[in-house]
Order: structure tokens, then C-alpha cells, then sequence
């Protein structure tokens, strides 16, 4: 086959892509996982789930990759930097054209904070994800996340999203942030 021909095809193909339905776009939600615990967030809204306990996340923008997403709204949510390791099994349609996937991830640096969209965080052990009532995609995902706090998986083995480190770019930080014993101590001010 010629160049010509071959551009021709290549422009075909890319033409035909213009007309196939964009994917979902992408949640994640972060087990933010230090010292043995993961950390749970209480939500503030909307009504269907405000009261209920979830783990920290939200939409990717456009052109970020799902750790970098992940990385950016646990800033924004909770003032803390983390490191996105690996993404857990499983996706879930939140509604149509919305999927959320979750992802382990490493408290670098900061003590979390309610900034924003919860009012109430929790670190839990691995016999403590129970204590909350979780919104159900979350509670779906705990088998994954409590096998990330017994050791039977660390969250950075091979597997979708391994080596998240080297896709975003981030390059590890100096220090790590304590965690909040209680979940007063780990309540926003306001």
C-alpha cells in the first residue's frame, strides 16, 4: 500500500472515530490509605447522600490522567498531597455518562481537613470499615480496600494503574503528614 493510500485510510478511520460516542466521563474516589487505616469522608450533599461516608475524590478534567485527578482533588478536598497507586478493581455507572472508579492511594504530605463537601473524616482500621454507613458504590469497593489494610495487597502491585508514580510524574515528597486520632480532630472548622 502507497503513502497516499495509507493517509487516506488513516483519514477515514479518523473521520468514523468523530462519529463514535465519547466514554463516560471518569470519577474517582481515593482509599487514602496511612499507618494501617484508610480514611473515610462524611458528605454534606446533595440530599440522596449527605450524611453517608465515602472515600475522598471527584471528577477528572479533561486531559488528566486518573492518578493525577485523583491527586488534584485530594488538595482541593482535604489540603493534603497524596500519591495514587493503584486503581482497585471494579467501575460503577453513577448515573449515564458518569463511571466511578476507585484507586489506592498514599498519604504523602499534610493532615487531612474537611475543605470541602464533607463535614466529618474518620480514619478506619480494617475491622473498623463496618462503623460508618458508606454510599453504596463505596461500600462496594471495602473487600478491595480491607485487603489493602491486612497486607494481602499493598496497593502497588502490577495491575491497572501500577507505576501511577511514573504516568503523572510525581516524584515522591520528603515528610508525611500525621494522622487525626479521632474524628473530631479531623473535623473542618468550618
Amino acid at each position: 500500500m502507497d503513502a497516499t493510500h495509507a493517509d487516506r485510510r488513516t483519514d477515514h478511520l479518523a473521520d468514523r472515530s468523530a462519529d463514535l460516542p465519547a466514554g463516560p466521563r471518569i470519577v474517582v474516589g481515593g482509599a487514602l490509605v496511612h499507618d494501617g487505616r484508610v480514611l473515610a469522608a462524611r458528605r454534606v450533599g446533595p440530599a440522596p447522600v449527605a450524611g453517608r461516608w465515602e472515600f475522598p475524590g471527584g471528577k477528572a478534567e479533561p486531559g488528566e490522567t486518573e492518578p493525577q485527578a485523583l491527586e488534584r482533588e485530594l488538595l482541593e478536598e482535604l489540603g493534603v498531597r497524596a500519591r495514587a497507586l493503584s486503581r482497585l478493581p471494579g467501575a460503577w455507572a453513577v448515573r449515564p455518562g458518569l463511571e466511578l472508579r476507585f484507586w489506592a492511594a498514599e498519604l504523602v504530605a499534610g493532615e487531612p481537613r474537611a475543605l470541602q463537601e464533607h463535614d466529618a473524616l474518620r480514619w478506619l482500621g480494617p475491622d473498623e470499615l463496618d462503623a460508618v454507613d458508606w454510599i453504596d458504590h463505596d461500600r462496594d469497593v471495602l473487600p478491595h480496600v480491607a485487603r489493602l489494610l491486612t497486607g494481602t495487597g499493598s496497593g502497588r502491585e502490577a495491575g491497572p494503574g501500577a507505576g501511577a508514580e511514573a504516568e503523572t510524574g510525581a516524584a515522591p515528597e520528603a515528610g508525611s503528614g500525621s494522622a487525626p486520632e479521632t474524628e473530631d480532630d479531623a473535623q473542618s472548622a468550618g
